[in-house]
Formats: structure tokens, sequence, C-alpha cells
């Protein structure tokens, strides 16, 4: 737990909130209606990351318009930036997960990082208020703010850019097949555009639509 105080760049006056924070529902007490796993701070965390995100984009990009600062907030806050947020702080191996589960790969999964990440976001906030969760959230999302000098642009809206630009209609998902339990799913979307097919997979529908739009977009760009 000091390992990951020492990544986060803040000690715990309440060290019981670190440990709620890396709790996974799947290891939390069912007889306490599982208030002790971390879905409650990630809730806050999620809300206080956004907050302090539109801060610091407001100050560091004075002079862009709202269209943008929508689209840096959008990919800084997605669970993707989060998991890169949670592998660069080595926290997988931190997150209290039952044996069964660890067996069946639910540490692997991108997802579980990044409720992690925000929920840690959420302790910290609690623990030491909003100036607390800003001093971590701007050390710790620095290399993903300064590596994009321009705003990105997601693999759906470059498919959609692509299409529209060439007048062939809009893109259409649809869900193939969703497997697996409720903590640990498994989507298959496929991605109709333009004539041509292509499939993704990830552990959220979002994750597996921009999988399925970056393999369309691979063909295409090969």
């Amino acid at each position: 737990m000091s390992g990951i105080e020492d990544r986060l760049g803040h000690r715990f006056a309440d060290p019981a909130l670190l440990t709620q924070a890396l709790t996974h529902r799947s290891a939390a007490d069912a007889r306490g209606g599982q208030l002790d796993s971390n879905e409650r701070l990630e809730f806050l965390g999620d809300r206080v990351l956004g907050l302090v995100m539109a801060e610091w984009l407001i100050e560091r990009f004075p002079t862009e318009r709202e269209g943008n600062l929508t689209r840096r907030l959008s990919a800084l806050v997605a669970w993707e930036a989060l998991a890169k947020v949670g592998d660069a702080m080595d926290l997988a191996a931190a997150i209290r997960i039952p044996p069964g589960e660890e067996r069946a790969g639910l540490r692997a999964r991108q997802t579980v990082m990044a409720d992690a990440v925000e929920a840690l976001l959420g302790a910290v906030y609690r623990d030491g208020g909003l100036a607390a969760a800003r001093g971590v959230i701007r050390q710790l999302w620095a290399p993903l703010l300064e590596a994009d000098a321009k705003p990105p642009v997601s693999a759906k809206n470059r498919l959609q850019e692509y299409t529209l630009g060439r007048a062939l209609g809009l893109p259409h998902y649809r869900l193939v097949s969703a497997a697996g339990p409720s903590h640990a799913p498994l989507f298959v979307v496929a991605v109709l555009a333009a004539g041509r097919e292509a499939e993704g997979v990830g552990d959220t529908k979002r994750a597996a639509e921009l999988a399925a739009a970056e393999a369309w977009l691979a063909e295409v760009e090969a």
C-alpha cells in the first residue's frame, strides 16, 4: 500500500479509503451489500477527474474552442487513458481480487484497472479534498496531456468522417455476441460501412466498437 501512496504522491490519513479503492466488487463482503468495494469511490472519482481535467484543459489550451476541448476531455477521461495511468503505476498487482476470479483472468482486464484508478481518485478526494486530487491527477495525467499536440479523434469519429466525406453514409454497429459474467463480460461488435464489415472485441461495448472501427480503418489504410 505504501508503494501505491508513493506513486500517487499522497499519504492517506484514512488508510481504509485506500483499501476500499483497491477492492474489486468480486472481493467485497456480500453480507454488507458490497459497500466495501470500490464502486462508490469509482463513481465519485469519475466526477472529480472530469472537473479537474476540464479546469486543466481550459488553463492549458486558452485559445481552443469548446469542441476541441471536449474531444481532449473525452479522450483523457476514457477508460483507455485510465488504464494507461494504472499500467504506469503498476496498479494491477495491488487490486484485491478473489483467487477464482484471478484464475479466470479478471486482473488482466483493462476496465478493472480503469475502475480502480477512478476509485483511487475518489479516495484521494475523500481523504484530502479537491486540492489533493488535483495534485494527483496533474502528476499522473501530465504525460497523456502533453502527448497530443492536436485534439485526439477516436476511431469511430475517424471512420464516420471517412464515410461521410465520401458520401457513403453513416457506419452501422451491431452487437454480435456478449459472453462472460457481469463483472467480466466480453463483447464482439461488427461495423458495416461502405459495404464492408469488420469486427472488434472488447470488455465493454464501446471498446468493441472502437476496435471494430480500428479494424475497418486498418484495412483501408494498409
